[in-house]
């Protein structure tokens, strides 16, 4: 397989798997469901770019169009994760919030009608800043490690 495909796969499986510490770290609580799941500390879409972007720039240069096609869809990609899927999730959580008070207030007058919708919307979808940077930190790290290892 292609080395930096195999660098950004990696980072990313690692970024995964270290949602499982920073779960415990917050929640106090084992739980190994935040590897399946979007959002959480270190951000991985972070992670894989960052890992990609380095390793080209550390094999093609600074200066070539491969490292700024790799810095240019890093920076998209992070952007995104912590700006419009962040704000997707805090959207959200008003609207099962919302749907959570219209159940209690339908139980309390009798006129109005509410169907409670059967599984909530998914709050967990972009990242803080902080968890972009975690990412994208632990990214660099791993491009570099895969670009002095390779021979």
């Amino acid at each position: 397989m292609n080395r930096g495909i195999w660098t950004a796969l990696s980072a990313i499986g690692i970024a995964q798997g270290l949602k499982i510490f920073t779960h415990k770290k917050e929640n106090n609580v084992w739980d190994w469901r935040p590897i399946f799941q979007t959002g959480g500390m270190p951000s991985s879409h972070s992670a894989g770019v960052s890992a990609l972007a380095t390793y080209v720039a550390t094999k093609k240069g600074f200066n070539s169009t491969d490292t700024a096609l790799a810095v240019i869809f890093g920076i998209i990609v992070m952007y995104d994760a912590q700006g419009i899927r962040r704000h997707t999730g805090e959207i959200a959580k008003i609207v099962n919030d919302i749907d959570a008070d219209i159940e209690v207030l339908s139980g309390h007058m009798p006129g109005l009608f509410h169907v409670k919708q059967e599984k909530e919307l998914n709050e967990l979808l972009g990242h803080q800043p902080a968890e972009v940077a975690g990412g994208a930190l632990l990214g660099i790290l791993i491009g570099l490690v895969s670009s002095m290892m390779e021979k």
